[in-house]
């Protein structure tokens, strides 16, 4: 099963603004938002919360792709967010994330006993390529106890 279609499976959420799983690898997630009237705001674009649940599932999308394989002995969580709104979005919506330190030194930590974090930045897309919002994701990998 793929990141996206395990992600789709087991997220309501997902399923309810029906987010596309472009690409999700180690290194990149790439997601969509349809536009859909049910989910507009005052402006007729994107309502800020199905934004938001774009680039956070964007993020998430990516430390699954990166660190499923220490599901067994840590759980991911977000430690802080913070989104930032640049440009009107209108529209579908495209969010692209990347992760900001390597997944070697994460899993290093984390092998030392730590409870590593790692950022993960993510772009929101208009159709016409700008961008209308950022948003960075401190996450973390809380070991079982």
């Amino acid at each position: 099963m793929t990141v996206g279609a395990m992600l789709t499976a087991s997220v309501p959420m997902v399923r309810t603004l029906n987010l596309e799983y472009l690409e999700t690898t180690a290194e990149r997630a790439v997601l969509s938002l349809p536009d859909q009237a049910d989910y507009h705001n005052h402006l007729g674009g994107p309502h800020a919360g199905a934004m938001f649940t774009l680039a956070e599932s964007a993020s998430g999308a990516i430390v699954i792709a990166a660190f499923g394989d220490q599901l067994a002995r840590a759980v991911p969580l977000p430690v802080t967010t913070e989104m930032a709104f640049k440009k009107v979005a209108m529209g579908a919506l495209t969010a692209t994330a990347t992760l900001g330190r390597p997944v070697a030194d994460v899993v290093a930590e984390l092998d030392a006993g730590e409870r590593p974090e790692f950022p993960v930045a993510v772009e929101i897309r208009r159709a016409d390529g700008a961008v209308t919002s950022e948003m960075s994701v401190v996450w973390t990998l809380r070991p079982h106890r």
